[in-house]
């Protein structure tokens, strides 16, 4: 019996609009703060660095999304595609948070990555910086889960 191939459309090559197609899906499955929902857009040995962590495969992905979201309480993301190329993408992001001393952040960053020929992304290299803010100067202020299509963009926020 032959292995199952995954496979998470768009495919590379990828075009500008591909490459958005594949920044909203991350963004609205990143906004689930579902782990094991996210890592499924992730090769089974997919390679990351976030800040000065590194994380290997699905499960340890899994464990860290985890950690990420039992810290960072209220999470809530807007992903913009940067530049792309045949396999590769870069997208910046900010996202808010609070932490269970209600202490409000706005995390800005970059990431790069790379796919393979099935479009499932096999390396994540994410460089984030935490801004503290009030909880007044929230942006993203919508229900929990997808962001709503007629919320504001990066661009559209000046951020």
């Amino acid at each position: 019996m032959a292995d199952t191939i995954e496979a998470r459309p768009p495919l590379p090559p990828f075009t500008r609009d591909t490459a958005i197609q594949k920044v909203c899906a991350a963004e609205d499955a990143w906004n689930t703060r579902e782990p094991e929902r996210v890592s499924l857009a992730y090769t089974t040995d997919s390679v990351w660095r976030n800040r000065a962590e590194f994380v290997h495969g699905r499960a340890e992905i899994v464990g860290f999304l985890r950690g990420k979201w039992a810290k960072e309480l209220d999470y809530r993301l807007i992903k913009e595609l940067w530049a792309f190329t045949d396999n590769r993408i870069a997208v910046r992001f900010a996202y808010e948070w609070h932490d269970d001393s209600n202490n409000w952040f706005r995390s800005y960053g970059n990431e790069n990555w790379e796919f393979n020929e099935h479009g499932l992304m096999a390396y994540r290299h994410a460089s984030i910086n935490d801004l503290p803010i009030r909880e007044a100067d929230r942006l993203y202020r919508w229900p929990l889960g997808r962001r709503p299509d007629d919320h504001s963009s990066l661009s559209d926020l000046g951020l």
